[in-house]
């Protein structure tokens, strides 16, 4: 039998942007247009839209009106976006780890 070892650090998807999210599992269903959405959140037509085309990121403000809006929690909002903020990031660990090194502990002292 063969045994498989998998790094907890390497992920194996690429996690959805919150946009995505937010398009697919509210807007859609509900039938809310960006305007909508925007208006819901007393925030900018532009400010949603960046967010639902994956060119804006969801703050902690962002999140808890999400959550107002729709329930879902502000943690859960911002876990979508550090998620897929970490796979973005994690897609350069290559080029990061030539120029950092590791700090042993006798290092630090």
């Amino acid at each position: 039998m063969k045994t498989i070892t998998r790094s907890p650090s390497v992920r194996q998807h690429n996690p959805p942007h919150p946009g995505e999210v937010l398009a697919g599992l509210w807007m859609e269903p509900l039938g809310m247009t960006v305007t909508a959405v925007a208006d819901a959140l007393g925030v900018s037509r532009k400010t949603i839209s960046k967010i639902v085309n994956g060119n804006g990121a969801v703050t902690p403000e962002m999140a808890l009106r999400l959550e107002l809006a729709f329930g879902a929690s502000a943690q859960s909002w911002l876990g979508h976006q550090a998620a897929f903020d970490l796979w973005q990031v994690e897609q350069s660990r290559g080029k990061l780890a030539k120029q950092v090194h590791r700090v042993e502990l006798d290092e630090a002292a």
